[in-house]
């Protein structure tokens, strides 16, 4: 007899939610035992049902899909986390997948295939879109070797920013520096990790400093 794969759907749109379940719950195998409409649901969720794989949404409200894909892996390690997207840029690829995701797939995808790659996930087996696939095998083939500096991708604005970042200033103190809206630092900042494919504020600071971008000031 074959095992049922428990899954937990996460996205903000509940019409999403619902047209997904209503698929798989037509297969034998498959079976949604919860939904979240948020990062922060789908961590308290996946901590007390601990799901064979995670339907994640990457754009949501609150603490958004990358974060919560490593949080869902550090409170429920054995799930499986499948990015469900609609965005392909490297901003969001990379981070989701050193977060923690197995697969990374849009939402073009057809249902059988969707079925396939959650029972793939399940088997500790990963699916990438194939556009992911490209940017993927481009990065491990070391296509940016002849750029050996990550910040020439950087505008200068962005270098700017970094420099501030590094510095330990926070979104709203970089805008009243910078005399810039925060929402557009938030969307500086969001440049800047997917150019340097880091998960977070404090790796690419780390980064900088090495680099000797900024002096790091010890305490």
């Amino acid at each position: 007899m074959t095992e049922t794969i428990s899954i937990l759907i996460t996205d903000d749109h509940a019409l999403v939610r619902h047209g997904i379940r209503d698929f798989l719950e037509l297969q034998a195998d498959l079976s949604v035992v919860g939904e979240a409409s948020s990062g922060e649901e789908a961590v308290r969720v996946a901590g007390e049902l601990a799901p064979d794989v995670v339907l994640m949404d990457l754009v949501m409200p609150g603490i958004g899909g990358v974060e919560a894909t490593r949080q869902v892996k550090q409170a429920s390690p054995h799930s499986q986390i499948i990015v469900l997207t609609s965005y392909h840029e490297d901003e969001y690829i990379f981070p989701a997948l050193r977060a923690g995701a197995i697969s990374y797939v849009l939402k073009d995808i057809g249902p059988d295939e969707l079925a396939d790659t959650i029972r793939k996930a399940a088997r500790g087996e990963s699916v990438l879109h194939p556009r992911v696939a490209a940017r993927v095998v481009q990065e491990v083939r070391g296509a940016r070797n002849a750029t050996p500096n990550l910040f020439t991708d950087l505008s200068e604005r962005e270098l700017e920013v970094l420099r501030l970042i590094a510095d330990g200033l926070s979104n709203a103190e970089i805008a009243r520096k910078l005399i810039i809206s925060e929402k557009t630092v938030k969307g500086h900042v969001s440049n800047i990790l997917g150019k340097l494919h880091m998960l977070d504020r404090t790796q690419a600071a780390v980064y900088a400093w090495q680099q000797g971008l900024v002096a790091r000031r010890d305490p």
